[in-house]
């Protein structure tokens, strides 16, 4: 299995890993269908660990691989990491502002990005769409950069992009929870609640793909793109997915939780890497 996946082009393995990350938002979703609601303290402590997954493979599955390529490359090693950084830091930001989204717990009254009549259905499903945008351009560049032979180091091989793929899948259960659930309080069926569950993944494989493309089709630019990734994603971790695992009381489990987060991610990467 391993071997028929090496063969295969950058850009379907990159579909694949997408599909298998929405397909673990997926199975998060189908709790909805056994359970109404989900006891608070357990997804905080779920959200945590996502956190610190996200923060662990922005660092040694994007920001250090990209400065080594770069360094590697000729170029000041921390121009394009920094760069990058902030404008996926700055993307993320600008999402933000322009698309209508809510998070989970948050009256209709505060939703985020521009005013709109959406239903707070569409409201759950847009924020935890936004989380999904990084995820998948991450894993996409992660392959393409395997496939441009451009990194002279070696930090960033098919084992270390199987590793993100893996820690991305795991952080992504507990946000198929995140909005199947609140949906589904809110008197919607449980079928629907986990289509829209596992619908604000759906954009995974098609970032991934796209990451993956764009990297192979301007080499050059991947420095800049493991970086941006790594911006974005980081975006996500400090404005929302640390946010909502303190916001109920249980801020101590949930940075526990975040701690363990990463070090299973550090040591995926290390370990497979």
């Amino acid at each position: 299995m391993m071997s028929w996946f090496a063969s295969q082009s950058a850009v379907f393995q990159a579909f694949l890993a997408g599909l298998f990350t929405w397909s673990v938002t997926a199975l998060g979703a189908a709790t909805v269908v056994f359970a109404k609601t989900i006891n608070q303290k357990l997804l905080d402590i779920m959200l945590g660990f996502a956190a610190g997954v996200m923060l662990a493979a922005s660092y040694w599955s994007l920001l250090a691989p990209s400065i080594e390529m770069a360094e590697g490359l000729g170029m000041v090693p921390w121009i394009p990491a920094a760069t990058g950084f902030v404008l996926g830091g700055a993307f993320l930001w600008g999402a933000d502002q322009l698309i209508p989204h809510i998070h989970p717990g948050i009256p209709n009254a505060k939703a985020e990005g521009r005013s709109s009549s959406w239903h707070r259905t569409t409201l759950l499903v847009s924020a935890i769409t936004l989380h999904n945008i990084p995820e998948g351009l991450a894993v996409g560049v992660a392959y393409g950069a395997v496939a441009t032979g451009m990194d002279l180091s070696g930090s960033v091989t098919l084992a270390s992009a199987i590793a993100l793929s893996i820690g991305i899948g795991l952080q992504n259960f507990p946000e198929g929870i995140a909005v199947a659930m609140p949906i589904r309080a809110h008197g919607v069926s449980r079928p629907m609640s986990f289509w829209y569950g596992q619908l604000s993944a759906i954009v995974e494989p098609i970032a991934s793909v796209l990451g993956a493309a764009a990297v192979i089709t301007f080499a050059p630019i991947l420095p800049y793109a493991l970086a941006f990734a790594a911006g974005a994603m980081i975006y996500v971790v400090i404005e929302e997915l640390i946010p909502e695992s303190h916001a109920h009381g249980n801020e101590d489990l949930a940075t526990v939780s975040a701690l363990f987060g990463f070090l299973v991610m550090m040591t995926l990467d290390v370990a497979l890497g």
